[in-house]
């Protein structure tokens, strides 16, 4: 039989590289997917996402594969697969969804209802997300193929952009989302929380929306000169002074049109408290400075248990934001798995198109699979990278 190795979640500060079976295709709990392809995977991706479950903050099982962030060639294909096709490079949303149900109907395909008995919404190697085998890995599952897969016309030439193209998976269209969501066009200014890779994908997008200034916020100054490195403008909340004062001596007025999360349940406090964990800082901090009227989207990740809290309403789920005052500016919250495959086709095009250099903006930097725990390492460190596994060499020879 075929090897296959993947990267494992062995606990809280653990991750190692293992031998594990190799895919069939057969779902979880023994479901047949005739459905689905085994993919080899050119490229797969370490999430800020994978980090909240590295460092024990969910209720994540120790021996989990991880990995959500997947590109790949089709290797088989089952008998109920129509379009795809054996030899073909395809994007995989991170969402696992059927393309049947009524949510995937209304492109909501971040909560579809089939593809996870607890709970709507899929992924593959996420906790809760209905035990779809991740992608950290040398070949994967991925079922529903003909639904999920985005196949990339012209295989050469997206060879040639694969590290922008390993974006369309997860961060790029999340980052989108968030703009998109927080009603971020031509002419608007805009707030982004957290410089990590959403972060700035999130700016790379509002930029590619047309946003007249776009404002990136984070206490890490590595991350913060690499969002100057592309044209953003820069806070670091590690400086005392209010956050309304700072965004009025970059656009003479203490408001912006839009804010966009992407910081989720392990913020820290601004100014002198950085190092205590304040959940519910940035919302609040979004609604202060985002105009009346205006749009707040939330890609950065809250979840229903979080075991490393420091307080008990925080370790179910429950923070305190000032919901009073986004009901009295009349703001919109938009929250939610990004539905991936709304609007992943359009970026592609974009990427193929020299309209967006996503690597350069999140800095792709390529490691092999047995690099992964310090991937891992590194990222938990704040360094201004978005490491790109490379589990058979594909990347690198992409560009001999």
């Amino acid at each position: 039989m075929a090897s296959n190795r993947g990267v494992a979640y062995l606990g809280t500060g653990k991750v190692e590289v293992q031998s594990i079976d190799f895919p069939k295709l057969i779902g979880p709990a023994g479901r047949t997917c005739q459905h689905g392809v085994i993919l080899k995977i050119v490229s797969t991706n370490i999430c800020g996402s994978d980090q909240h479950m590295v460092r024990g903050r969910t209720t994540a099982p120790v021996g989990m594969i991880l990995g959500h962030e997947i590109t790949g060639e089709v290797i088989e294909a089952g008998r109920d697969v129509e379009f795809i096709k054996v030899g073909d490079l395809v994007s995989v949303p991170f969402n696992v969804a059927c393309g049947r149900c009524r949510t995937c109907k209304e492109q909501k395909t971040g909560i579809c209802l089939s593809v996870n008995p607890g709970r709507a919404g899929g992924a593959y190697g996420y906790v809760d997300m209905g035990g779809w085998v991740g992608g950290q890995a040398e070949y994967v599952m991925v079922p529903y193929a003909d639904f999920n897969l985005l196949k990339f016309p012209d295989k050469a030439r997206a060879m040639e952009k694969i590290r922008d193209l390993t974006c369309l998976t997860d961060i790029l269209p999340t980052g989108f989302h968030g703009a998109v969501t927080a009603g971020v066009g031509p002419g608007s200014t805009v707030y982004v929380a957290g410089a990590g890779p959403v972060g700035l994908a999130a700016a790379a997008a509002a930029q590619l929306l047309g946003a007249a200034v776009v404002i990136v916020a984070d206490m890490n100054e590595a991350r913060l000169a690499h969002a100057r490195s592309f044209g953003c403008e820069t806070i670091n909340l590690k400086e005392s002074g209010a956050l309304a004062d700072k965004i009025e001596q970059i656009l003479g007025a203490p408001e912006v049109d839009s804010a966009i999360d992407c910081v989720g349940f392990e913020a820290k406090g601004h100014g002198g408290d950085v190092h205590t964990e304040a959940p519910a800082i940035v919302l609040n901090s979004a609604m202060e400075i985002t105009r009346a009227g205006g749009a707040i989207g939330i890609p950065g990740l809250y979840v229903t248990d979080d075991p490393g809290a420091k307080d008990e309403a925080a370790r179910r789920g429950a923070i305190s934001i000032r919901f009073g005052l986004g009901w009295a500016k009349s703001h919109s919250f938009f929250t939610g798995q990004t539905p991936v495959m709304k609007y992943n086709r359009q970026l592609m095009m974009a990427i193929l198109h020299d309209k967006i250099q996503i690597a350069k903006a999140v800095n792709v930097t390529v490691i092999t699979l047995d690099d992964a725990p310090r991937g891992y390492a590194e990222f938990d460190q704040g360094v201004p990278k978005k490491f790109v596994i490379d589990p058979h060499d594909s990347l690198k020879e992409a560009v001999r």
